[in-house]
């Protein structure tokens, strides 16, 4: 059985476990060698951080390691670690048939933004929280349900947001989604239902955000960005506009927060309008310096939508996220939900909901946050050693911070950390279409890389840049 494992940054495509994990492990290291994958000289790491990241025992990697040393693949020397070894592989005879040019493959590092540290997924805890929401589970649990979600977590829910982030958030408000660009849907098709005519942007964002509220037939005007913030008292001079998106605890991807006075400022607006506020909080648990801000929510919950998700917090793959409504929408958006999505699925519910109620959420919230904050410290320690003219920004809180760079120089770079098999995105990238042209920025997701791939990502970034 296979699976994609990304240990080193190289796709192996094993799942090591069973009573094979020794040899799948060894197999999987040699065809990396064989496969260039891996290349002379290239240090792996510890046996102790492959063998976290695997989920494995250690004395397993350290044989593994042991027995490729043996047959000549690795080389180890004491406090040098164990590295590929360098020797000549015969040349595969190139066939009529044969692909000219370089293979397409992976790349080794990645720095995209967007990604929590998949390696750290709680997978115990989950497994645990499972066993017994699932032995607790009344047996209406696994029938169609509410398209509201299961009220399990919607109690959870409204216990957690309301003491760490400030939402007033009553379990009868709290509708459960497929991650937030469903949440986002629903939105944009009740929106549209009442027949408004745009929702106003920050003018750094994601671009299929905007292209689904587009598909909705909704236009999408932006709001400029300065120091303090999205620009949000320009909302006053925006005709048609019924409603704001907004990253206000953590703008993506600029990563300032919103300005008391312009949290203020947007309120302030949709009170005298009618508007809403779409606030995306999507990381609001990962604030580092300080206190972490409130959820923009708290100040009116008649006037604010508020999303959150576990897509950072634990991961994208579990596709739970939840918006808290007011009251008059509460309806509409449980009738859109249910047109093309009843619920989301009641077990991956049950088992968040009592992740929840049991501390082990805010455990894991709290050992991530932790753990980010080591790998924001490195980097910033990094660069301030190696590449002094670069600026640093964005980095109280969330899992990326930004990189300014010398005046036309963003795409040099990312094509050259490409070509040393380094995944970046540049900060044009999240540019509005109608913004005009910002400063050359790298945006450095520094929670994307594993622990054992950690060092490695750093050294390639520090290599590319000017």
């Amino acid at each position: 059985m296979t699976d994609s494992w990304a240990t080193f940054g190289a796709d192996l495509h094993i799942e090591p476990k069973g009573a094979g994990v020794r040899s799948g492990l060894m197999e999987a290291l040699r065809e990396a060698v064989r496969s260039g994958r891996l290349g002379p000289g290239t240090r792996l790491p510890s046996s102790r951080a492959l063998a976290s990241d695997l989920g494995v025992a250690r004395n397993t990697v350290a044989d593994a390691y042991a027995e490729l040393v043996a047959e000549g693949w690795l080389t180890a020397r004491q406090g040098s670690g164990t590295t590929v070894a360098r020797r000549s592989a015969p040349r595969r005879p190139a066939g009529p048939g044969a692909r000219r040019g370089p293979a397409s493959r992976a790349p080794a590092y990645s720095l995209l933004p967007g990604q929590p540290d998949l390696a750290s997924f709680p997978r115990a805890e989950w497994l645990r929280a499972s066993r017994r929401a699932l032995t607790d589970a009344p047996n209406e649990a696994f029938g169609y349900g509410d398209p509201r979600g299961r009220i399990e977590l919607r109690t959870a829910l409204a216990d957690y947001l309301g003491r760490a982030r400030g939402v007033y958030a009553d379990p009868e408000r709290v509708v459960v989604c497929s991650g937030f660009v469903h949440g986002l849907m629903l939105l944009g098709r009740v929106l549209r239902a009442r027949r408004a005519r745009a929702v106003a942007v920050e003018s750094y964002g994601l671009d299929f955000h905007w292209d689904l509220l587009a598909d909705a037939g909704l236009r999408t005007p932006r709001l400029p960005i300065d120091e303090l913030g999205t620009r949000t008292d320009g909302l006053a001079g925006m005709r048609d506009t019924a409603a704001v998106l907004v990253t206000p605890a953590h703008q993506f991807p600029t990563g300032m927060p919103l300005h008391p006075d312009r949290r203020a400022a947007a309120v302030d607006w949709a009170r005298a309008t009618g508007g809403l506020i779409l606030e995306d909080d999507y990381d609001g648990e990962f604030r580092y310096d300080r206190q972490p801000v409130g959820a923009l929510q708290g100040l009116d919950p008649e006037r604010v939508v508020y999303f959150g998700t576990a897509s950072k917090s634990l991961a994208p793959a579990l596709r739970l996220a939840w918006m808290v409504l007011p009251e008059g929408l509460v309806g509409p958006v449980a009738e859109a939900k249910g047109i093309s999505d009843w619920m989301s699925g009641a077990p991956d519910q049950l088992t968040l909901a009592e992740l929840i109620t049991s501390g082990a959420y805010d455990r894991h919230v709290r050992a991530m946050r932790l753990r980010y904050r080591r790998r924001r410290d490195q980097l910033v320690a990094e660069l301030a050693a190696r590449a002094p003219d670069i600026t640093v920004s964005g980095i109280a809180a969330g899992l990326h911070a930004v990189l300014t760079l010398p005046p036309g120089t963003e795409r040099s770079v990312i094509q050259s950390a490409a070509f040393q098999g380094l995944a970046l995105e540049g900060l044009s990238r999240f540019r509005h279409p109608d913004a005009a042209p910002g400063a050359d920025g790298l945006v450095i997701g520094y929670g994307t890389p594993t622990d054992s791939a950690w060092a490695g990502t750093l050294e390639a970034l520090c290599r590319v840049l000017p």
